[in-house]
């Protein structure tokens, strides 16, 4: 029998060992869904509310319980998962409360009688989650679907089968019925097999693009809905009027949070010329600044990539580069020892046809590329096959209107970093994939809109 492995990315030390499903055992995961789906299609909002209300109070409850999993599989700082693990919980409330109101029927003035929009769920939907936010991830797919009244059947990344084990627990204790949400533990190949299953409507992936073509050709093929958030090249743009001593301590954060795994992470760094010294010499000194090591400690900045893979994929994609002639200013090699741990890494005299220019850095290097003017940086920023996220740095909102109409991205934030917050949608363009999740939007992609014409 196949089996998965859990193993902590600080120690390389192997955790816990599961059993895939059997195909058998696959099929009556997703029967009980359906049955599921039958009567929690028709549980009132005040009751999800309940419920949903509950799942938080568990979340904040035992958040040093489920933060120290989320840290132990995939090594994110501890620091990094409490906060992850807030944030479900706040997620939670906000749906709990503002759901209702988002699917509440929707009147269109015409010459009927009654004319309206209803927003109906679609059924059990199958989600394909990733490692970099173990929970996160999962939560904002997943309550808004809940509480529009479809069911979840959660496929999570191979490397964090505690947490997705824990998730569905939490919703078990917070009193969900049996089957509204289960967690497959799957082969990547079986994904298809559940797609393709005359009981799932819809698909939610949060992934590779490779991964991403897959689902989006295979929902397509069985004319199913599918929600898509993808890889990220994010541009954070540092104008010349920039504070940029406040721009270096985001972009920080917002390469090396995560050890840089984030899809919405700033990745390239595009500089005006005037303040480029001034900017890289910030960002150099802050990223040397950060403690590398057990991600247990509270003390600790910055953890180990989540696998060897990841690791040797952002070694070659910076060596390459380096062989094409870009020049590391700190950083750039592997640390000695146990674990897969790489450090902070400046790295410049960048040219379009590099891999750290052309291809996802999921790890913490920030490329630096200089430019002339807003004009150079803006053709820079949209220079890529991803649209996913963008920060545009500068004290005039008359300048950064530009960006805002033209940057091909999902979303611009302006003299702040890239986030997800459940109050807004989050979503990409591009390569970066379609659809939205989270706020009314990412409520409304798993419904039918239903629309109703009484003469």
């Amino acid at each position: 029998m196949k089996k998965i492995f859990s193993i902590n990315p600080a120690t390389e030390e192997t955790l816990k060992e599961y059993s895939l499903l059997t195909k058998d055992e696959l099929e009556n995961k997703i029967q009980l869904s359906l049955q599921a789906f039958e009567a929690w299609k028709k549980r009132s909002f005040a009751k999800k509310k309940i419920l949903l209300n509950k799942v938080a109070a568990i979340l904040r409850r035992d958040k040093e319980k489920f933060a120290r999993t989320i840290t132990l599989e995939m090594g994110k700082t501890i620091k990094e998962s409490l906060g992850e693990v807030e944030k479900c919980a706040w997620g939670c409330g906000y749906f709990a409360e503002q759901g209702e109101i988002m699917l509440k029927k929707e009147i269109i003035k015409t010459e009927a009688t009654e004319s309206y929009l209803r927003f109906d769920p679609l059924g059990p939907i199958f989600i394909v989650m990733p490692w970099n936010f173990p929970f996160w991830q999962v939560f904002r797919v997943s309550v808004p679907a809940l509480m529009a009244g479809n069911v979840i059947l959660l496929k999570h990344a191979s490397n964090v089968p505690q947490c997705s084990f824990l998730i569905e627990k939490i919703f078990i204790e917070a009193g969900f019925p049996k089957g509204v949400f289960q967690s497959l533990l799957i082969d990547p190949s079986m994904s298809q097999t559940v797609i393709n299953h005359k009981n799932v409507r819809a698909v939610s992936l949060t992934g590779s693009e490779k991964a991403g073509a897959i689902v989006a050709a295979t929902a397509g093929a069985v004319m199913k809905k599918s929600v898509l958030e993808l890889g990220g090249s994010d541009p954070f743009i540092i104008l010349d009027d920039a504070d940029v001593k406040k721009a270096a301590t985001v972009a920080t954060s917002a390469r090396l949070n995560v050890t840089g795994q984030v899809c919405i992470a700033a990745k390239r760094f595009i500089v005006q010329e005037k303040i480029a010294i001034q900017f890289v010499a910030e960002l150099t000194k802050l990223f040397l600044l950060k403690k590398i090591g057990n991600p247990l400690l509270l003390d600790t900045d910055m953890g180990p990539l989540s696998s060897r893979k990841i690791l040797e994929t952002i070694e070659k994609q910076v060596e390459d580069s380096v062989k094409m002639g870009a020049k590391i200013v700190v950083g750039g090699k592997r640390l000695i020892g146990k674990g897969y741990f790489y450090p902070p890494t400046v790295i410049t005299n960048i040219t379009s046809k590099m891999p750290i220019y052309t291809e996802e850095t999921f790890g913490p290097v920030a490329v630096i590329i200089i430019v002339k003017d807003d004009i150079e940086a803006i053709k820079i920023a949209n220079d890529t096959r991803f649209g996913l996220g963008a920060s545009v740095w500068t004290k005039s909102l008359k300048r950064a209107q530009k960006f805002i109409e033209e940057l091909e991205v999902g979303s611009v934030f302006v003299n702040s970093m890239v986030k997800s917050d459940p109050r807004l949608p989050i979503g990409g363009t591009k390569s970066s994939g379609y659809g939205r999740e989270l706020s009314s939007y990412g409520l409304k992609e798993f419904v039918n809109i239903k629309t109703v014409f009484v003469e």
